[in-house]
């Protein structure tokens, strides 16, 4: 923690080197897209897409998660969707599942959540996970790339989302990142498969 904070200070001044970046940043933000993902500490948006700050609105929930669309619950992770979508108008969206992923490997491997029920609650509500013959590899690449199509017809499901996808002003993109390569795979909807970037 040390360290961070000793960081967190030093930004001030690297900040300070750049008044003009970040003043146009305190006017507002314009995001180029909405970028959904892991909570995992090895997931990092703008080092994975080389983003600079203003320019990716990020969700981040265990394991890519969303909740299906409830118009009688209100969640942070719809409103957050809603908010991007409906008032900053971003063009795209990215749902980025990841090797070695802690959650889709617990789901698939019908791990024992008993001792963190909010985790096994939340695991649950992504719906059964489904059978796969290698839940050996601790990449378990093919569950994740599922899930991440999975979890974007639930965001298709959102009528904001829908609404917009359907005339053409949002598009929705499944990405996959290894976390062991630094690779990037994108789903293809012509070979329904995941390719490289």
């Amino acid at each position: 923690m040390h360290m961070l904070m000793k960081n967190a200070r030093a930004f001030r001044q690297r900040a300070a080197a750049q008044a003009e970046e970040f003043g146009r940043l305190a006017d507002g933000q314009s995001p180029q897209a909405m970028f959904i993902t892991c909570s995992d500490s090895r997931v990092i948006p703008s080092l994975i897409t080389g983003a600079r700050p203003g320019e990716l609105f990020e969700l981040r929930t265990a394991g890519s998660i969303l909740p299906e669309h409830d118009p009688d619950r209100h969640s942070s992770e719809a409103a957050t969707i809603e908010y991007a979508v409906e008032v900053l108008g971003v063009a795209d969206i990215v749902v980025c599942g990841h090797s070695h992923c802690g959650a889709v490997g617990a789901m698939v491997r019908r791990e024992d959540l008993s001792a963190v029920p909010a985790v096994r609650g939340w695991l649950e509500s992504a719906s059964p996970p489904p059978h796969f013959a290698d839940t050996s590899s601790p990449a378990i690449a093919q569950a994740v790339q599922h899930h991440v199509l999975r979890q974007l017809r639930r965001l298709g499901d959102y009528p904001c989302v829908a609404r917009r996808a359907a005339d053409g002003r949002l598009r929705l993109h499944g990405w996959f990142y290894e976390i062991d390569t630094g690779a990037v795979l994108v789903h293809g909807s012509h070979d329904d498969a995941f390719l490289p970037l």
